[in-house]
């Protein structure tokens, strides 16, 4: 029952995102990466635990307060998940990320199972982040409310963007 209705939240954030997106205007290219320099910011070394996102939303209690590291693709910045009482973070100070699912390859599927959180002013140093940029993300599993992980970034890496173009 739990997985139908995780699911049915899945499917839900899908449409809405759909719906975000359409109503902004932004166009996603599928064009091939370009390496670019790491970008790293919240530089501060954190010991944590290398994971698959899925290995976390399908065991979120296994990871509550603990540091993880993930690679993930960058989906989009979204409210999901912003000032819910619980496992507050409020929209003033916060954006949610959503990555791609990482077990999905053939389309583009949000992971929103999994509450991501960046402070806004972290956030406005990646504006140009698009849609299949690869990313890193060391964070703090702080909450599992609605048996879902909701992870505070305490690092967060831009591996590489498929559109960086070289300014020289």
């Amino acid at each position: 029952m739990k997985k139908f209705i995780n699911r049915k939240k899945g499917i839900l954030c899908i449409i809405l995102m759909a719906l975000c997106i359409s109503f902004t205007g932004v166009q996603y290219t599928n064009n091939n990466a370009i390496a670019a320099p790491a970008k790293t910011t919240n530089s501060a070394a954190v010991a944590s635990i290398n994971v698959l996102p899925t290995d976390v939303v399908n065991n979120p209690s296994k990871y509550l307060n603990k540091n993880i590291t993930f690679n993930a693709d960058f989906i989009s910045y979204s409210s999901l998940g912003l000032d819910y009482k619980p496992a507050l973070k409020e929209s003033e100070k916060y954006i949610g990320i959503l990555i791609q699912r990482n077990d999905v390859i053939d389309h583009v599927i949000p992971l929103s199972e999994m509450k991501i959180f960046i402070t806004r002013e972290e956030a406005e140093k990646h504006l140009d982040l698009e849609q299949g940029d690869k990313i890193k993300i060391t964070g703090k599993v702080f909450s599992t409310a609605l048996g879902d992980p909701w992870v505070d970034v305490k690092t967060f890496t831009v591996l590489s963007q498929k559109n960086k173009k070289n300014n020289k």
